[in-house]
């Protein structure tokens, strides 16, 4: 390759950026209940660190094209991720939300009843491997994981989440591509370090197809396989 032709990963980094700006305006302008969740976010404290517009669009697509009825979300937050969940659902669909802040359950809650879904969702309170290791125990079952919550854990909660999978469930998980750290200098740093065995272990494993989709902080995407 000709010196100047040399791929700069700093380039692609700032293309990714754009694109996501573009998306995060396109499908997050509009919207009023999630722009006022966020509002709430920051005025209650809380870290802004929810999914982005995004993102947001494509976890309501995935269950909605999925046909997911029973959703278990490891982080809840302050809601806005729960919200776009329960939206890909319909009326007949249950959310199980794992948080480990009371606080943040609460405010999701409220969230998630303004927004309709009050009758819909269960908030269980702390560290997500206990509440997991219960449900597993409890031989509860769902089609459709959302893991959002601390990073050195991932692995772990994949690994309950095939336990707790039924045949043909989707398991996605957000801030995979760990504020852009994988694939650059930054990788070596402790969280793209642990965002990159994440997304080797997904693609490698048996009883997984997955896929990397580059939107937000990164999104990776696995089907359970039958």
């Amino acid at each position: 390759m000709h010196p100047e032709h040399r791929f700069d990963p700093q380039d692609g980094l700032d293309v990714f950026r754009r694109l996501n700006r573009y998306m995060n305006e396109l499908f997050g302008s509009q919207d009023e209940v999630l722009t006022n969740i966020l509002r709430s976010i920051e005025v209650h404290g809380l870290p802004p660190i929810s999914v982005s517009p995004a993102t947001g669009k494509l976890l309501t697509m995935l269950v909605a094209i999925s046909g997911a009825k029973r959703v278990l979300e490891i982080g809840a937050l302050g809601g806005y991720s729960g919200v776009c969940l329960a939206r890909g659902m319909g009326p007949e669909g249950t959310l199980t939300s794992l948080e480990l802040v009371e606080d943040y359950a609460r405010l999701a809650q409220h969230h998630l009843e303004k927004a309709g879904f009050g009758s819909q969702v269960t908030y269980i309170i702390g560290p997500a491997l206990e509440s997991l290791k219960t449900l597993v125990m409890d031989r509860q079952y769902f089609d459709f994981f959302f893991i959002d919550a601390d990073k050195d854990n991932y692995v772990n909660y994949l690994d309950y989440c095939i336990q707790l999978a039924e045949p043909g469930a989707i398991i996605v998980a957000d801030n995979t591509l760990a504020g852009s750290g994988i694939g650059s200098p930054r990788a070596l740093e402790r969280r793209g370090e642990i965002m990159k065995q994440f997304n080797e272990t997904v693609a490698l494993h048996p009883q997984l197809d997955a896929m990397f989709i580059p939107i937000g902080d990164g999104v990776t995407v696995a089907r359970v396989k039958e």
